[in-house]
């Protein structure tokens, strides 16, 4: 595995290789262009497309731009036809000085792919200034006995012209004594000497005139003049003489103003005024003169300006010393500009691409040049990035750079990135540029919504008002601007059945819930469906979260008496004997409430009753029993009314009204309506009294055998009868409730086993309620308050 990522680093260095000398092939041929100074902006300079063989399409598909380094737009690019343009008019002396050549540099920025074209501008000189003297009278002392053939500098003329429209030559107006001859200095400059034809004489003349006259090589030449005042001087025959004929110094450019730079040294061999001797620069150009000065009694040359290596490297200056007869010698000095880390790198932007979409392949984001002004190590340049960000430099032809990314972007992850750019170059000590920008991720539609639950359960009171909000859903987008809107809206339920249109609605905006019926929890206690989230991308992504509806109960069924019937035809006798000990069960109320939890809860009350206190009501299963001992004095008829009571708020009721026999023994089935009584009362027939006894007996017969059937079944209940034992409904309720399932009071199959306590015999009821649906049960209501109805001994209700 390491051979192999071994060999495909070297294959990778391989190809960087090969396209960074395909781009530098491809930028290193350069078009070359000329054009005269001080022609107006817009001037034709020349076709690109046709000189530099590219076609005029290629030029507007490639978006090619001319850049320069000094981001100056000098020349403007006609990309549909192909022609350079003047943005401006140029003046070569402002753009050149003395050089010559005047040689402008400018790239051609083409992408796709990049590409760039080197392009040179050579801006003519025309003769558009005059030769021009920096004084209008020139001073010359000549002593009188100089020499036939003795020369005597003259201060040249300036012309900011170049090449054959600079200074040509120098005239002077006719005269016997002297001529003009020309001279070239260091700097290739031309001055002029005059040259003695005929000795002078102080007695003759002491003072002569003449015109100086210079000539540039124009066409047509122009020319400028300045007055000579030559002053025939007593006589002086030793001239000052340097100790060097030659001066070379070495400065640094960072050097303090008012610094000495050297100190030159002439002598005279001559006495008095005439060996006096001042020094003084000559045929120095203005730039020197602001540069430099001379003490002229010293010789010392000191900075006056600061220095620029960038600007000038050198300076050739002479020196004059004359002497107080006028004679005078010369020598030369050059002065060396050393060059320090003094000025730190430069980035210019050519082009940048802002913002960035995502999840993009590798693409350029900036394309950058990098200079420094110093030379040498100091102009060396480092150009880095930022490290950890997912951007990498590319260096192309002469210092430009590209800089892209490296891998796709995610704008969830981030949205935008600071870059900095690092270019230092290597003087002592180390200068940088730091160059910031922004690089904006553009947003594309790559995440789904995601909602806040998988799952949402909201619970909805029975009979509620239509249009009802009952809970809201909500997604959001990592996504921006409308990828990230999400639309709510209903999918179609799993069961068709389900009038899912008709039962809920949602707000696509905010993902509002409303109920739009009104919910029956008998009817409907739950149902699910699920909720759609979608982006308005392109294409849109979506989502979906499941959402159960919990129909919670409300108290609006009142209990419902299932035993004794109400709507028969006759009303239900229970009989009691008389001997019955206080406990007996008479019967069981038996009712079912259509609610559920503390709703479905019954109470059971003995609302009224013939004889109070002699019957007594189980509050939490609606047992009828005895409560005392029953007596000769007790009515034989006894009517007993029993409220029934759910727990709800508010709670609802039942009534029922129970009819009870009380006789002497099960021998005697009924007692006789009063009617009956009062016909008992006359004299029976006998036939009729042979009829009473034969039924009696066999009644007390049947009875019998009621009885040891019962005692038998008893006896073989084993445990729960010989202790004394009655199952207790048991679970979280009030002591006087009961709640048989989680539906409602009574289950589908339900069977009651009553014991009675105390010996007073057994009797057994198995009651069935209708069947109904098996519903789930809901979340516990509040408890109730305790009843404060009496409770005896027996653990019932006595009215």
């Amino acid at each position: 595995m390491e051979i192999g990522g071994a060999g495909i680093l070297q294959i990778r260095q391989v190809l960087l290789f090969f396209v960074l000398l395909g781009m530098s092939q491809a930028g290193s041929d350069s078009g070359r262009f000329s054009v005269a100074e001080e022609m107006q902006s817009g001037s034709f300079v020349g076709n690109l497309a046709k000189d530099l063989g590219l076609e005029v399409g290629e030029l507007f598909s490639r978006g090619a731009r001319v850049v320069s380094n000094d981001n100056k737009q000098r020349l403007q690019l006609d990309i549909n036809t192909g022609d350079l343009l003047l943005s401006e008019a140029l003046d070569r002396e402002e753009l050149c000085g003395s050089t010559e050549p005047c040689v402008l540099h400018f790239q051609i920025l083409m992408k796709s792919p990049l590409e760039f074209l080197r392009i040179e501008l050579q801006v003519k000189d025309i003769n558009d200034h005059s030769p021009a003297f920096l004084e209008k009278e020139m001073l010359l002392e000549i002593p009188e006995n100089s020499p036939v053939g003795a020369v005597f500098l003259l201060e040249s003329a300036k012309d900011l012209d170049v090449g054959i429209n600079a200074i040509k030559n120098y005239t002077i107006s006719p005269n016997s004594h002297f001529h003009i001859k020309m001279r070239v200095n260091p700097d290739n400059r031309k001055y002029p000497e005059l040259v003695l034809d005929k000795a002078l004489d102080y007695e003759e003349q002491s003072e002569l005139n003449f015109i100086l006259t210079a000539l540039d090589g124009g066409s047509p030449p122009k020319s400028g003049s300045t007055l000579v005042r030559v002053v025939v001087v007593d006589s002086n025959d030793n001239s000052p003489e340097f100790q060097q004929p030659f001066y070379e110094v070495k400065i640094s450019e960072d050097s303090i103003l008012g610094s000495p730079v050297v100190t030159v040294s002439a002598w005279d061999l001559d006495s008095g005024k005439n060996g006096e001797i001042s020094y003084m620069f000559s045929h120095a150009s203005e730039d020197i003169r602001k540069t430099f000065e001379i003490n002229q009694k010293s010789g010392e040359v000191s900075l006056t300006s600061p220095l620029d290596f960038e600007t000038t490297e050198s300076y050739s200056i002479i020196i004059q010393a004359t002497d107080g007869g006028g004679l005078f010698g010369k020598s030369t000095l050059r002065i060396q500009v050393m060059d320090v880390n003094d000025n730190a790198p430069e980035v210019t932007v050519s082009s940048i691409t802002s913002p960035i979409p995502e999840n993009s392949p590798e693409i350029v984001v900036m394309v950058f040049s990098i200079r420094d002004r110093d030379s040498g190590e100091n102009g060396r340049m480092i150009c880095s990035v930022s490290e950890n960000l997912p951007f990498v430099l590319k260096s192309s032809v002469e210092n430009y750079y590209t800089l892209g990314t490296e891998r796709m972007l995610d704008r969830e992850r981030q949205a935008e990135y600071n870059i900095t750019i690092t270019v230092t170059d290597m003087g002592t000590p180390r200068l940088k540029t730091e160059h910031n920008i922004t690089v904006l991720v553009a947003d594309v539609n790559d995440n789904a919504p995601a909602f806040t639950q998988t799952s949402y359960t909201l619970w909805v009171r029975e009979n509620n008002s239509p249009a009802l909000h009952i809970g809201s859903v909500s997604a959001t987008d990592t996504d921006a601007g409308a990828n990230a809107q999400v639309t709510y809206s209903l999918l179609p339920p799993p069961d068709p059945l389900l009038p899912l249109a008709s039962l809920v609605s949602i707000n696509p905006d905010n993902g509002h819930l409303f109920a739009l019926t009104s919910l029956d929890y008998e009817a409907l206690r739950a149902f699910e469906f699920h909720v759609g989230a979608t982006d308005r991308g392109s294409p849109a992504l979506s989502s979906q979260a499941l959402v159960r509806v919990l129909v919670a109960d409300a108290n609006d069924n009142a209990p419902f008496v299932l035993y004794p019937l109400q709507n028969a035809s006759a009303p239900c006798t229970e009989l009691v004997p008389r001997a019955a000990e206080p406990g007996y069960l008479v019967t069981k109320v038996v009712a079912v409430d259509g609610d559920a939890g503390q709703n479905a809860w019954l109470s059971y009350q003995l609302l009224k009753a013939t004889e109070p206190g002699l019957f007594g009501v189980w509050a939490h299963n609606g047992e009828v029993r005895t409560a005392r001992l029953l007596s000769e004095r007790d009515a034989p008829k006894q009517r007993l009314v029993v409220l029934v009571k759910d727990n709800g708020e508010p709670p609802l009721s039942a009534s029922v009204t129970l009819h009870v026999l009380l006789v002497d023994g099960f021998s005697q089935p009924y007692l006789p309506p009063p009617e009956a009584e009062a016909a008992a009362a006359a004299p029976a027939d006998p036939l009729t009294v042979y009829l009473v006894v034969a039924l009696a007996s066999v009644s007390s017969l049947f009875l019998f055998s009621v009885l040891v059937f019962v005692a038998v079944r008893l006896c073989r209940r084993g445990g729960a009868g010989s202790a004394g034992r009655c199952p207790v409904p048991e679970g979280h309720f009030p002591g006087h409730l009961v709640d048989v399932s989680g539906t409602g009071t009574l289950s589908q199959s339900y069977q009651y086993e009553v014991c009675l306590m105390g010996g007073t015999g057994t009797n057994e009821f198995k009651f069935l309620k209708p069947i109904l649906p098996n519903l789930p049960t809901q979340r516990p209501g509040k408890e109730t308050e305790e009843n404060h109805t009496s409770y005896n001994s027996l653990g019932f209700n006595i009215q």
